[in-house]
C-alpha cells in the first residue's frame, strides 16, 4: 500500500549504498537539523552488494570529522514502494539514475533527479565516488553532498524544492 508522505521525503541513491549515498543523507539530516526543517531522509543503493552492512569505514570516519556518526546506517536496495514513500528520489550519478528511471514503476510519484543538479553550476555532474581511492575521496564526496545539502535545504526554505 503506498502512502503520500506527510512532510518531505528524500530518497538518496548510489549503487551499493555504503558511500555516497549515506554520506548524503548524513550531510542533508544534519543541514535540515540546524534549520529546523522536519525531513524524511533516507538512502539506498541500486546494487545487493551490501545489503544489511554498515557504512564504508572511510565514509564513517568522513562523517566522524564532521560530528556526524553514521555507524548506525545499513545499506539497503532502492524497492519499487520508494517511488512513492518519497517525494524525492536523487541519484548520485547518472548510471544511478538511469536504473532507477528502469526501475520507477509507471506513474509513480516522486521526482527523479540527479544530487549536484541541485547546485547552480554543477548540473549535470555525477558526484564523486570514493570507493576506489583513499581517505581523501571521501572528502572530496563530503564536500560535494554537503555543499548539494545546504543548497537543498535553501530551496526547501524558499519553497522552491518541490
Amino acid at each position: 500500500m503506498s502512502r503520500e508522505p506527510t512532510q518531505p521525503s528524500v530518497l538518496f541513491v548510489c549503487l551499493g549504498n555504503i558511500c555516497r549515498s549515506p554520506l548524503a543523507e548524513a550531510a542533508l539530516r544534519h543541514e535540515a537539523q540546524q534549520a529546523g526543517l522536519e525531513l524524511y531522509i533516507d538512502s539506498a543503493g541500486t546494487g545487493s552488494w551490501h545489503v544489511g552492512n554498515p557504512p564504508d569505514p572511510r565514509a564513517q570516519a568522513e562523517a566522524r570529522r564532521h560530528g556526524i556518526d553514521i555507524s548506525r546506517y545499513r545499506a539497503r536496495q532502492v524497492s519499487s514502494e520508494d517511488f512513492e514513500r518519497f517525494n524525492h528520489v536523487i541519484a548520485l550519478d547518472h548510471s544511478n539514475l538511469a536504473d532507477l528511471q528502469r526501475l520507477a514503476p509507471q506513474g509513480a510519484s516522486a521526482r527523479l533527479s540527479m544530487l549536484l543538479d541541485h547546485v547552480p553550476g554543477m548540473e549535470g555532474s555525477d558526484v564523486a565516488d570514493p570507493y576506489f581511492g583513499g581517505p581523501e575521496g571521501f572528502e572530496e564526496t563530503w564536500q560535494e553532498v554537503a555543499l548539494a545539502a545546504s543548497h537543498l535545504v535553501s530551496a526547501m526554505l524558499d519553497d522552491a524544492f518541490s
